[in-house]
């Protein structure tokens, strides 16, 4: 299948919205992948790798992180005894396409947010990562409905999102090393910390709700806090790799023969009489 690459408008550019429609749908295929694959991430899981591929140094091509995150085949339709593989694989070429269609849309729309400056996060143009608050959810069920739940773990307040973020700083290391000027290289540093620490439980006493004015308590002060700074952590890593750009490799020139030297092509005559002379 070929998978279109997202685009990455400018800050001006004017991109389509995201609907709670399309995050239903990209919910739906991703139910659908679980039961061929059931370690297919969650889609807040998935908007914390985007986050991070939008602000790796590299642009990395969807043929090689889309296998990464949804334990596709390189083709995605590989066949294993004459069957789909069922390492993850879409249902159809029509699942595939809506997939990429919708992913690249968010896409857009992300880059675009991190491409605007901003002087605070509830600015309408603001990056908001699609997260889900599963404790208040939770929360808000009646007290049968919870004991059916039983003690199960539920994540902290965007620690999925974070987790997701992190899977692909460490599946691409090389290219989340600490820039060579110390100033730098301390902003990125620090980024990628309060981005490791939502990764963390939330572990104070909840005394607010993470979504709604009048939902039940489920994070603590200190969590919307630690949030709000692994966002601004987003935008500093977005603004350091667009600064810097991708690395570029060095060219290892062979050293010039002496003029009396054996000509490095092989052919036994004097450099001077050979290549030399062309040079």
């Amino acid at each position: 299948m070929t998978t279109p690459s997202p685009l990455i408008p400018e800050a001006e550019a004017e991109v389509e919205a995201m609907r709670s429609e399309d995050f239903d749908a990209l919910d739906d295929i991703l139910d659908d992948l679980r039961t061929r694959y059931d370690e297919t991430p969650q889609w807040e899981f998935c908007e914390g790798f985007m986050a991070a591929l939008i602000c790796c140094r590299r642009p990395i091509p969807p043929a090689e992180y889309l296998p990464v995150l949804l334990g596709l085949d390189d083709d995605d339709t590989a066949e294993a005894g004459g069957e789909q593989n069922p390492a993850g694989s879409f249902a159809d070429e029509a699942q595939h396409g809506r997939f990429m269609a919708l992913w690249a849309k968010r896409w857009n729309e992300v880059a675009t947010a991190l491409n605007i400056p901003i002087e605070r996060l509830d600015d309408e143009r603001a990056y908001a990562p699609e997260v889900m608050d599963v404790r208040g959810g939770v929360a808000s069920l009646s007290e049968a409905e919870r004991a059916e739940l039983g003690d199960a773990d539920l994540p902290a307040f965007a620690q999925v999102w974070a987790l997701g973020f992190m899977f692909a700083v460490e599946n691409w290391p090389e290219e989340w090393e600490a820039p060579r000027d110390k100033k730098i290289a301390r902003i990125h540093d620090e980024a990628l910390d309060a981005i490791v620490a939502l990764t963390e439980d939330d572990e104070d006493e909840p005394t607010l709700s993470a979504l709604s004015e009048d939902g039940p308590p489920s994070v603590s002060a200190a969590r919307l806090n630690t949030y709000g700074e692994a966002l601004w952590a987003v935008y500093d890593l977005r603004e350091i790799w667009r600064d810097i750009g991708p690395r570029v490799e060095t060219v290892h020139r062979a050293p010039t023969p002496g003029r009396n030297d054996p000509c490095s092509c092989g052919s036994g005559k004097k450099y001077k009489k050979c290549c030399g002379a062309l040079a």
